[in-house]
């Protein structure tokens, strides 16, 4: 994952790096001092009206410290270059432009050290600024239905195509393999073969799966799904709804009348991570028409650029839940801010 990103970042610390050699600032402290020392026997010129606490006077002390202070023209290119590499790497264009904006405040007027990389400097602050992305909203889907009132009721949403029905059934896996009762419930009443196709995945899980016939009202089945929950003491319901385009004025409206009826305790988006920039867009309008708690991004395994996942996260203001990694029920990872952006800055 994440090659092309890695990539550029590495261009970035040379090209910072570089544009910092390139200074005719000399990091020799004794010379330094030595000026210091001849400007305080130095007749005192009468002093400016407000004199400025930044610039000359600044890169001259830090000079004396060994260091030298980042100004926006060193950042202008590189973080050009950065800004353009987070684009090519599936982060949104929004998005992309917070990043930049708040590395750009993080290294301006910052000191460094000479024997410290400017690069390292950068890599920090490029870290600290996804992670703030990644980090501002958590849930912790495993806490939240140990603590929740049972049946905890999670309705999935999404596109067709994208993973909702497997995904569903690698989270029931996970439940099943925690001791916690699980009931699949048929929502998806549209498309043709997605009851047989969920079905499938129950029978081979051994999980009891609620439906209805093709065509029934899918906030009937659900509803039916939480009774069977209640009386057969289940803890979690998860229900499929019919996969949908935001175009589609009918099944949004449906999607919106579960909502109103189920009162869904979780919503969950499902895309993939492939689909870039897609998957952001249509996380951004599902998200307005009925707020989802938080995303599942499949196929995360093939994704090379990994910006889907940092743009869904800024730009719904709700956390990615768990990444889907393989074919098999138990290729589910929970999604952890840290180990992505190591996986995302590792060289």
């Amino acid at each position: 994952m994440f090659d092309r990103l890695r990539e550029k970042l590495g261009d970035f610390r040379k090209s910072i790096d570089e544009k910092l050699k390139a200074s005719p600032q000399e990091p020799v402290q004794e010379k330094a001092e030595a000026k210091v020392e001849e400007k305080i026997e130095a007749p005192k010129a009468e002093a400016p009206a407000e004199a400025p606490r930044s610039g000359i006077l600044d890169r001259a002390k830090a000079i004396t410290r060994g260091e030298v202070i980042l100004s926006e023209k060193d950042l202008e290119g590189p973080l050009w270059e950065l800004e353009m590499a987070l684009l090519e790497s599936d982060v949104a264009l929004p998005v992309a432009e917070s990043i930049i904006d708040r590395i750009r405040k993080d290294l301006s007027g910052q000191h460094k050290k000479f024997l410290r990389s400017t690069g390292d400097i950068a890599e920090d602050a490029l870290r600290d600024a996804i992670l703030t992305i990644l980090s501002a909203h958590t849930l912790d889907f495993d806490d939240y239905v140990k603590g929740h009132d049972k049946p905890v009721i999670v309705v999935f949403t999404g596109v067709n195509g994208t993973g909702k029905t497997t995904t569903i059934a690698k989270l029931a896996e996970r439940l099943k393999e925690s001791n916690v009762g699980v009931v699949i419930a048929a929502g998806d009443t549209f498309r043709a073969g997605a009851i047989e196709q969920l079905q499938k995945h129950a029978d081979r899980l051994g999980v009891k799966m609620i439906k209805h016939d093709q065509g029934s009202d899918p906030a009937a089945v659900i509803y039916d799904a939480v009774a069977y929950a209640k009386s057969n003491k289940k803890d979690v319901v998860l229900a499929d709804t019919a996969g949908r385009l935001h175009t589609n004025v009918n099944l949004m409206e449906q999607l919106k009348k579960i909502s109103r009826i189920i009162r869904p305790d979780l919503v969950i988006f499902v895309d993939e991570a492939i689909a870039g920039n897609d998957a952001v867009e249509r996380a951004k309008l599902f998200n307005d028409a009925v707020p989802i708690s938080g995303s599942i991004l499949t196929k995360a395994d093939a994704d090379s650029k990994g910006g889907a996942a940092i743009s869904i996260a800024h730009i719904t203001g709700k956390p990615i839940l768990f990444l889907g990694v393989g074919q098999e029920y138990k290729d589910l990872r929970k999604f952890d801010p840290d180990w992505f952006v190591e996986r995302l800055l590792e060289r």
